[in-house]
C-alpha cells in the first residue's frame, strides 16, 4: 500500500486546479505573514499545501507571482463583499457599509496591510517585481471603480468625478489608511478609518446630506 504523504504530487493529478490553486494561497498566506517574502520558502508552501514545488511554479510561475495572487485574492474578497453589502440599499446606506466593511478589515487584517507594504517597498527597488505589482495595482483601481460605478448607477447618487478617478482616490485613501493603521494604531483605529472613508465617499457620491 502507498503512502499518501509519501507522495505530495499524487493530490495535484486528482483534484481540480482551482482547488489545488486555493490550497497553495492558504499555504502561501500563512508562509507570507509568518515569514515575510524574503524569508518565505516555496517548498515549505508546497509541503504545507500536500503538492510539490513543481506544482507551485506551474500554477503561479514563481515567488513574486505567488506573493501577488495572495494578495490579489484578499483584495478580490474583500471587492465582493463590500459589492455584496451595498447591493440593493440607497447612497447613505452603501456609504456606511462599505466604509465599515474596509475599516474593520484594516483593524482586524493588518498581516494583509504589512505584506502590500512590504511588496510595494520592495517594488520601488526591483524592476521585476514592480512589473508583477503594477498591474495588480491598476486591476483593485479598476475594480474600485467599477463598485463606484455600479453604486451611482444602482442610486442614481451625482457623482463629483469620473468612476475611475473615484476608484483611484478610495483605493489609495484605503492604503495609506492602512499604513497609518500600521505605525499608530491607537489613533488610527477601526473607527478613524471608518470616518475617513465615510467622508471621502460621502463627497464623492454627492451625498451632502449624511
Amino acid at each position: 500500500m502507498s503512502d499518501p504523504a509519501g507522495d505530495p504530487a499524487e493530490p495535484a493529478k486528482r483534484l481540480p486546479r482551482e482547488e489545488v490553486r486555493r490550497r497553495i494561497l492558504a499555504a502561501a498566506a500563512a508562509e507570507f505573514t509568518a515569514r515575510g517574502y524574503d524569508d518565505a520558502r516555496l517548498d515549505a508552501i508546497a509541503q504545507a499545501a500536500g503538492f510539490t514545488k513543481g506544482a507551485v511554479y506551474s500554477n503561479f510561475g514563481g515567488k513574486r507571482e505567488l506573493f501577488a495572487a495572495v494578495l490579489t485574492e484578499r483584495a478580490d474578497a474583500e471587492h465582493e463583499a463590500v459589492r455584496a453589502d451595498v447591493d440593493g440599499v440607497g447612497i447613505g446606506a452603501a456609504v456606511e457599509a462599505a466604509a465599515a466593511r474596509v475599516a474593520v478589515r484594516i483593524a482586524s487584517d493588518p498581516e494583509r496591510g504589512a505584506l502590500g507594504l512590504e511588496f510595494a517597498a520592495r517594488a520601488t527597488r526591483d524592476e521585476r517585481v514592480r512589473e508583477v505589482l503594477a498591474p495588480m495595482r491598476r486591476a483593485q483601481r479598476e475594480a474600485a471603480a467599477e463598485a463606484v460605478a455600479a453604486v451611482a448607477a444602482q442610486t442614481g447618487a451625482p457623482l463629483a468625478v469620473d468612476p475611475a478617478l473615484a476608484g483611484t482616490i478610495l483605493h489609495c485613501l484605503t492604503n495609506g489608511l492602512s499604513m497609518e493603521h500600521l505605525a499608530d494604531p491607537e489613533a488610527i483605529d477601526a473607527a478613524t478609518v471608518e470616518r475617513a472613508l465615510a467622508a471621502v465617499m460621502t463627497l464623492l457620491t454627492g451625498d451632502q446630506e449624511r
